[in-house]
């Protein structure tokens, strides 16, 4: 079609040295194996450890939007570790990640990641220093030659989507008016003082 109304006439240059601009990407399936190839290697140099690295914690995530869901976190707190029985310098030479600055908020939180910990260590297959002195809690020679790599995630987190069963909505429930009651809770937070003046 013509160009209509009153527009800049079209003068495209298109006789530049366009090859100059052009990129490739033929290096691609290369650095797919390369990556693999570091892959293996790395898991070869850390075995019997587990491929994914540390044990890391079960945090929420921030904001409202998304404290529902669970992931994993930095490292585990001192509170969690201390409540699981791990002292803080060995923590880390079994596998275990720690995280000197995050802090509890709840009783919750802290129970569920000492139990994980706790959980971690009954599967550990604690390799001796020494064969020929081994320390308490190492593992036997059984146990050693049935020791594999773990190659997935060390102990995956899961989301549990709680389903709620269909029901009949009761009156109260049709009566209730969201809005009402924020616009109430408001009000109550921010008459708080008045109310505790006007009551003495």
């Amino acid at each position: 079609m013509a160009p209509k109304r009153n527009n800049i006439i079209p003068n495209g240059h298109f006789r530049k040295d366009w090859q100059r601009y052009v990129k490739t990407w033929f290096n691609q399936p290369m650095r797919k194996k390369r990556r693999h190839r570091t892959r293996v290697q790395k898991a070869l140099k850390i075995a019997p450890r587990p491929v994914a690295g540390q044990l890391r914690p079960i945090v929420r995530c921030p904001t409202v939007k998304y404290n529902t869901k669970l992931r994993s976190g930095k490292g585990f707190t001192l509170e969690e570790l201390k409540n699981a029985g791990i002292n803080k310098r060995q923590a880390l030479s079994i596998g275990i990640a720690v995280d000197y600055r995050r802090k509890n908020k709840s009783i919750e939180s802290l129970q569920q990641n000492a139990q994980r910990l706790k959980e971690y260590k009954s599967k550990l297959i604690l390799f001796p220093k020494k064969m020929s002195r081994p320390r308490k809690g190492d593992a036997t020679a059984e146990e050693i030659k049935m020791a594999k790599q773990l190659k997935g995630a060390v102990m995956p987190i899961t989301n549990i989507a709680k389903t709620e069963k269909a029901r009949k909505i009761t009156d109260e429930e049709k009566k209730f008016s969201a809005f009402t009651a924020l616009r109430q809770a408001r009000a109550a937070a921010r008459l708080v003082g008045y109310r505790e003046k006007k009551a003495k």
